[in-house]
């Protein structure tokens, strides 16, 4: 009964995190089976990179949704995961300056007044995405697939339902508030009989995921390499909040060299099989603490239960019938989500806003990010995410400091 405690355990993690991990791929036209094989891979590589000490479970990041919808329709699926490739590679080259310099010098070049503005665009960016799919339409909006009236009851019923469960619901069942959110909406969609299950009787049950080789174009390369910020000072936060939990160090041991390699190579590798790139889970980091299980070998079976899922063709096929108002409903929470991090983030930090110099940085990346700025030279172009981060990086290092008063 002990051998089996573990892989149950593991199998419960993966439950917790599903939601959110399966969303991902969905929102953004890649393979949910293929999400789940890079989410187990992605994980295990983590954990041999960190020599398994952390009881973190790696899956999509959702910071990367915006840039990877707009690298699909603009270069393809294969060209998108040769820009998230390099991605994964300023993950390495960030721990290999923490290994040589410490991490004082990543407080330096990402500063709240950096950082929030950024976040924040990630998660306004989408609102258009998010709203336009609550409605029943594509998310650029072109094509309506589900009537008005049905796809605002179906919506509304999963953004209800996902607030309800984040705020009210107790136990396990708290840290699934994606997952709950779309089996009401999807419930509903089935007595409203909006449901399509002809992909499903279609898909065998043991199938290859759809994997996807990268290919490397430099306008999706100089595209994603900015957006790897975000995620990189998200990433330090997770850790942070994983040492509290088990009251640890890991910032020390193994240490952040470690583990920002070791995202940074989950993400490479599931960029290679063309998945969604990776980043620690707060949900399951939620969950660590709910059971208070600290053992990294349970991480280890949830990686490998999402591996062989990811084989099950009915399962994925599953996903793809899950009805746009659904997904729109639940996005416009998480989107705003997103947005609201940023803002936390300049709150907590008490960035002072009153200040021109912070005034100028935020302000700027706001609007370019947002209202889609975009310089260009020939055929190369930089616009919204990866436009607002170079800019707001450069502005912190440009604009002089304010002097401090003078004490009498």
């Amino acid at each position: 009964m002990k051998n089996l405690a573990l892989p149950l355990q593991g199998a419960q993690m993966l439950f917790v995190a599903f939601g959110a991990l399966v969303l991902m791929p969905l929102l953004t036209g890649l393979d949910t089976n293929v999400a789940l094989f890079t989410a187990g891979i992605g994980t295990l590589l983590f954990q041999l990179i960190t020599k398994r000490q952390i009881p973190i479970f790696l899956a999509s990041s959702f910071a990367f949704i915006a840039p990877i919808m707009y690298g699909v329709q603009t270069w393809g699926i294969p060209s998108t995961m040769g820009g998230l490739m390099a991605a994964g590679l300023v993950y390495i080259c960030l721990a290999s300056l923490v290994k040589v310099r410490g991490d004082g010098f990543i407080k330096r070049l990402l500063p709240p007044v950096v950082v929030g503005p950024v976040i924040i665009v990630i998660g306004l960016g989408l609102a258009p995405v998010a709203v336009n799919m609550a409605l029943g339409k594509t998310g650029d909006g072109s094509a309506v697939l589900v009537d008005y009236n049905t796809a605002i009851i179906i919506s509304l019923a999963s953004l209800l339902t996902t607030i309800t469960v984040a705020i009210f619901a107790k136990g396990l069942l708290k840290l699934m508030p994606i997952l709950a959110g779309i089996i009401v909406g999807y419930s509903l969609s089935l007595l409203y009989g909006i449901v399509d299950f002809s992909v499903v009787e279609q898909a065998a049950w043991l199938a290859m995921p759809n994997f996807v080789a990268p290919e490397f174009n430099w306008h999706a390369i100089a595209f994603m390499i900015p957006v790897a910020i975000a995620p990189a000072v998200e990433h330090i936060g997770d850790i942070l909040a994983i040492s509290n939990v088990t009251g640890k160090d890991y910032m020390k041991k193994p240490g952040l060299h470690r583990t920002l390699a070791g995202d940074g190579v989950a993400t490479i590798a599931a960029s290679a099989f063309g998945g969604p790139p990776n980043t620690t889970y707060s949900e399951v980091t939620g969950a660590v603490t709910l059971t208070k299980n600290f053992n990294p070998v349970i991480m280890t079976w949830t990686a490998i239960t999402a591996i062989v899922l990811a084989f099950v063709g009915k399962l994925g096929a599953l996903m793809q019938t899950i009805p746009v108002p659904v997904m729109g409903g639940i996005m416009c929470l998480l989107f705003g989500s997103i947005a609201a991090v940023g803002l936390n983030a300049l709150i907590k930090n008490q960035v002072d806003l009153s200040e021109p110099r912070n005034l100028c940085i935020v302000g700027v990346t706001l609007v370019f990010g947002i209202g889609g700025m975009a310089f260009g030279i020939g055929s190369f172009s930089l616009t919204g995410i990866s436009l607002c981060g170079i800019v707001a990086i450069t502005m912190n290092l440009l604009l002089p400091l304010p002097e401090k008063p003078a004490q009498v």
